[in-house]
């Protein structure tokens, strides 16, 4: 009796034309999901590196004038607003008061508003990697049911339950699961590190957002220092 040979070539082969759909469409949601993994990888390490360095010059700098041109872009936008806030009263040094807690509160959720732009902007693509995750499987699982339930037409045709009549058609109609598998757990691996790495870049930004905070209390209270000294009188810094 001749021996079938069972290859993935030949099992593709002679697939229905619905399971090859289903294969080529799971090759294809593979490519897509290694390839968005690969590229969000890749972005959030340099966005990372980018604002470890940002987070060592705000954590020595004594101003924000020291720290515009920081690597970050999301850190140097928050720093520029709150420079931007600060420029709005050039001429605080005469007034009588300084509203410090309107500038903290503009500043503060301005940069929170920054903070969420760039996590949208990191987010944007790992909800393809999610859904092939959870997708591939049942996708898989369709060509699979569908190739089965063709081979057991072809058997009610032969009319024959001989082992090397089935075994061929359920070894094509599996072949669509392997598919799903091997599309969905990759997906799966590269979502869950996309998502820490995010969130590890999200602590990152939360720091630098504080840093920029306190910068810009201390510049707040030494313009109302200059202030206070500019009103006190010149017999009381003798004692008169």
């Amino acid at each position: 009796m001749p021996t079938t040979d069972i290859t993935v070539q030949s099992m593709y082969a002679q697939a229905d034309w619905v399971v090859k759909s289903v294969m080529w469409t799971l090759v294809l949601a593979s490519v897509a999901s290694l390839s968005i993994g690969l590229y969000k990888g890749w972005e959030i390490l340099i966005r990372r590196r980018r604002m470890s360095a940002a987070l060592d010059q705000l954590t020595v700098a004594s101003g924000l004038e020291q720290v515009k041109e920081i690597p970050d872009s999301a850190a140097r936008a928050m720093v520029q607003t709150a420079l931007s806030e600060l420029d709005r009263y050039p001429k605080a040094r005469h007034q009588s008061h300084l509203p410090t807690e309107g500038i903290k509160e503009r500043v503060a959720a301005v940069i929170q508003r920054i903070g969420a732009s760039r996590q949208r902007q990191l987010s944007r693509g790992i909800s393809v990697l999610g859904s092939v995750g959870a997708a591939a499987p049942f996708i898989g699982l369709f060509g699979t049911v569908w190739g089965i339930m063709n081979s057991f037409i072809g058997i009610a045709k032969a009319q024959t339950t001989n082992l090397a009549v089935v075994a061929p058609g359920i070894a094509e109609a599996l072949l669509a699961t392997a598919f799903g598998l091997v599309a969905a757990i990759p997906a799966v691996l590269l979502y869950n590190a996309t998502v820490r790495a995010i969130a590890g870049y999200r602590v990152k930004l939360d720091d630098a957002s504080v840093q920029v905070m306190c910068l810009l209390s201390r510049e707040l209270d030494d313009r109302g220092h200059r202030e206070d000294a500019a009103r006190k009188p010149v017999g009381a810094l003798h004692g008169v």
